[in-house]
Parts: structure tokens; C-alpha cells; sequence
């Protein structure tokens, strides 16, 4: 199914950086030819019985006043960026808990095809809106790192597909086969130190599944060498100009809490270009 309707999600802070991938994000649409929803959402800001505590209500109303203002300018520049880059475009805008503000996101997520989401560089607050959108929309998300806005192309030509021959990481090639029909270069890339028979063989077996599809794909391993997987894969994606990552999410549940695989955890914390990743 092709890519036709995208989501984009505004909070946080108008930075530099972030205007900068709202910018990349809209362009994205554009290239996919698809529709662009962006969601721009205020925090409630909660404000105490002024008849109890009546010199806290300044605070409150320049809280709600920086919010109000900080949303504004976020819709400015997608309107802004939709307008130049000629692409269908809608926005709109909300009030909601700040506990609320991931959930309702995730919500709006599933009314698309797929949710571009700017990160920045090993943030809190960004991971759980990430662990939202993988386990509560049921729609793939394509992370664009806020301090790589800059340098990103909007064109994914060169992809790579990090394959460790997993249930999560065949639902995300699953989610990217348009994204891998339009490049013009695939490379099936798995991490090992011992080339097995088992890795060439389901490398070359997913190779060939993606053949099937239109895809002319390439496997290959490169070796981990004692550093993190996450790290090994972003190396080898600057190495080798790749534009986007494709792969899994990995993650188990305990005590309610959601613990982050290794990859994932680098991967999420600090993407190294576009990343394109399901659960």
C-alpha cells in the first residue's frame, strides 16, 4: 500500500533545530506525493483557586501565554514550509494534560499512513512520545534527528535495512516496501562477527523475498568488533551515505514498565539519519 497520508506531531519548543526538521518532514510529504497532517498541542496549564493562592495566577497565565506562543510559531512554520513545498496540507490544534499530551498523539497517528517525528538528541520526554507511537498507533514512525535536520535529504534513494532476521524487523520492511520500491539502492546489512550459514542464509532468503516485490536488494554482514549494535549500524550508515535506516523496535515488558532493547535504545536516542522504525 503506498505511503498517501502522513502525520506530524508539533510540541516542544520552536528551537532553531526543531523549525529546521518540521521543514524536512513537510519535504518528505512532498517527495512521497502524500497528504500532511500536523497536530500542534498545548499543555494545560493547571492554575489554583485564586480565592486560595491568588499570586500564582501570573504564573500560571505567562505559562499558558509561552505555551500559546510556542504552539503559534510551530503552526507557522509547517504552514510556512507546506506552502513552499507545494504539498496538500492540514493542521490542527489542542489543549490536554501534559500526562495526556503522548496518548492523544498516538491516537491521531493511527488515521495515517505513517508519523514523522522530529527527535532530539537523548531526551527523555522525546523517548516516551517514540514508545507511544510504536506501541499505541499501530503505524510505523520515521524519526528525523533534530541535530542532523540540516544535512538530511528528503529523497530516500540509498536505504539501508538493518536485518537481525526478526519478527520486528520483517513487519518494518513490511511498512517501508513503498519506501524500498522508490530507492534506487537497498542493502540488507546484518551485524555478526561469525559469518554463519544461517545469517548468509536468511540474508539471501529475504533478499530474495524482496526481489519478489521490485526490489533489487543487496545482503551483506559487517562486524560488531566489541562496540554496540546500535552504534555499528549508525557508522555504517554514514560510511555508506545511506538516507534512512528500516528496522525493528525491540522492547519487553516488566513491572508495567517498557525496557528498551540496546539497539533500539541508541537507535531512538540518537539517530544517525532518517529512521524508519515499527514494533
Amino acid at each position: 500500500m503506498p505511503i498517501k497520508d502522513v502525520f506530524l506531531p508539533l510540541v516542544g519548543q520552536p528551537r532553531g533545530p526543531a523549525l529546521v526538521a518540521i521543514e524536512k518532514c513537510v519535504a518528505v510529504a512532498a517527495a512521497l506525493g502524500a497528504r500532511i497532517t500536523a497536530l500542534a498541542l498545548e499543555e494545560e496549564v493547571y492554575e489554583r483557586p485564586k480565592v486560595m493562592l491568588p499570586y500564582n495566577r501570573d504564573s500560571a497565565e505567562a505559562a499558558s501565554s509561552r505555551e500559546a506562543a510556542d504552539v503559534q510559531q510551530l503552526l507557522n512554520a509547517f504552514t510556512h514550509a507546506a506552502s513552499r513545498a507545494n504539498v496538500r496540507a492540514q493542521s490542527r490544534t489542542g489543549k490536554v494534560p501534559a500526562d495526556q499530551i503522548a496518548a492523544v498523539l498516538a491516537e491521531h497517528a493511527r488515521f495515517s499512513d505513517l508519523t514523522l517525528f522530529p527527535v532530539k538528541p537523548h531526551d527523555s520526554r522525546t523517548e516516551s512520545f517514540v514508545e507511544a507511537f510504536l506501541f499505541e498507533s499501530g503505524r510505523p514512525l520515521l524519526l528525523c534527528p533534530e541535530q542532523h535536520a540540516e544535512q538530511l535529504r528528503p529523497e530516500f534513494e540509498n536505504v539501508m535495512v538493518a536485518w537481525d532476521h526478526s519478527a520486528r524487523a520483517a513487519r518494518a520492511v513490511g511498512d517501508a516496501l513503498p519506501v524500498l520500491q522508490a530507492a534506487a539502492s537497498v542493502r540488507v546489512v546484518t551485524v555478526a562477527d561469525d559469518k554463519t550459514e544461517a545469517i548468509v542464509q536468511s540474508g539471501t532468503a529475504f533478499v530474495d523475498h524482496l526481489r519478489e516485490h521490485g526490489v533489487p536488494a543487496s545482503f551483506e554482514t559487517t562486524k560488531g568488533s566489541g562496540s554496540s549494535i546500535g552504534k555499528v549500524l549508525g557508522n555504517w550508515a554514514n560510511s555508506h551515505g545511506m538516507d534512512v535506516i528500516v528496522m525493528g523496535a525491540y522492547h519487553h515488558s516488566r513491572l508495567n514498565e517498557i525496557v528498551w532493547g540496546g539497539v533500539t535504545k541508541t537507535v531512538i536516542g540518537q539517530p544517525p539519519c532518517w529512521v524508519m522504525i515499527s514494533h
